[in-house]
């Protein structure tokens, strides 16, 4: 029976597409057109936003709990939602993430996650995959946190699939499939690395 690997992922988002399941677990892939986009160099923290960031009132971790990252993301929205992560995903991403491929930044308050997001690091790539709080502004810290590192890093491209309101108060914006595959193509070809000792300044309330 197949099963989702980490080879299909990374062969799919270096061919501009990537899965989700049905309600039904069924796995399909999709490649949007248009695709959303978040540009690095023009995201702003929202004014309202600042002052959470200034007193600290999360702790950020990289990669302390990736696994259940992605299974709070999977949760249902409410009574009434499915989830696109199934089980095969997640085993598939936590191979990925097992790689080094695969990353999640995440909020913590007196040491419970209490938001985060994940994605994949591919190139000067990141793919944005999904995010999730149990507080008011947890994912958004997380995110202002995952712009820090793609910028001290270098990557080029934020993907972030589809556009929706969520993505939008971020600065999401949408291209041509054409474009953002010739975009793609370039910036997989540069090296940029997720994790560095050298960004160990930007957490400076992170445990050892």
């Amino acid at each position: 029976m197949y099963r989702l690997s980490s080879d299909d992922l990374i062969y799919g988002y270096i061919n501009g597409i990537f899965p989700m399941a049905d309600t039904d677990n069924t796995l399909y892939w999709y490649s949007p057109d248009p695709r959303a986009i978040i540009p690095l160099d023009t995201y702003q923290p929202a004014k309202s936003l600042r002052p959470i960031l200034n007193k600290k009132v999360f702790e950020i971790r990289i990669n302390a709990d990736f696994e259940q990252v992605m299974r709070k993301c999977a949760l249902p929205r409410s009574e009434n939602d499915g989830t696109w992560i199934s089980e095969e995903i997640i085993e598939a991403y936590m191979d990925l993430h097992q790689m080094g491929m695969a990353h999640s930044v995440e909020t913590y308050i007196d040491n419970c996650l209490v938001g985060g997001l994940y994605g994949v690091a591919l190139g000067a790539v990141f793919f944005g995959e999904s995010m999730f709080y149990q507080v008011p502004n947890a994912s958004k810290v997380a995110f202002h946190y995952l712009i820090e590192i793609l910028r001290k890093q270098q990557f080029e491209l934020l993907d972030t699939q589809f556009i929706n309101d969520n993505v939008r108060r971020f600065g999401a914006i949408e291209i041509p499939r054409p474009e953002y595959m010739k975009r793609l193509k370039q910036t997989l070809q540069k090296k940029a690395t997720f994790t560095e000792p050298v960004l160990a300044h930007l957490f400076n309330n992170q445990p050892d």
